[in-house]
């Protein structure tokens, strides 16, 4: 995930606003911290790679607790959760072109990933 979010780049900034490794949007960062009962946030942290991974691998499994399904929290990493609820609404599946290849390119990365590394991963 991290390579398709900022390709490795811990001051990565998109133009929505989102910073850091996992491109977390600060109000996004700030909810985590509030929601994880952590310390004053900073914008700063989200340039941290250690706070920044950590803040995105708790959203991460939030959206993956949410929705049950793995495609679907990467669909609502990539565009918001309020998108995915509206399209699940109404029967529907991603309707963003952009999300729709964020989705398989992460999930062609794990793969990747698994491959090469299944040791380190535990596989």
């Amino acid at each position: 995930m991290i390579e398709t979010e900022s390709k490795f780049d811990p001051t990565a900034r998109s133009s929505a606003g989102a910073i850091g490794l996992m491109q977390l949007t600060p109000g996004t960062a700030k909810g985590i911290a509030e929601a994880t009962n952590g310390s004053r946030f900073r914008l700063s942290d989200l340039t941290d790679p250690d706070i920044n991974v950590r803040y995105g691998a708790w959203y991460l499994e939030h959206l993956v607790q949410k929705y049950r399904d793995e495609k679907l929290a990467l669909a609502a990493y990539n565009a918001g959760e309020q998108n995915v609820d509206s399209w699940r609404a109404a029967h529907e599946g991603i309707q963003f072109a952009e999300t729709r290849a964020y989705v398989a390119k992460v999930e062609q990365l794990k793969t990747i990933y698994r491959r090469t590394y299944p040791k380190q991963l535990g596989y």
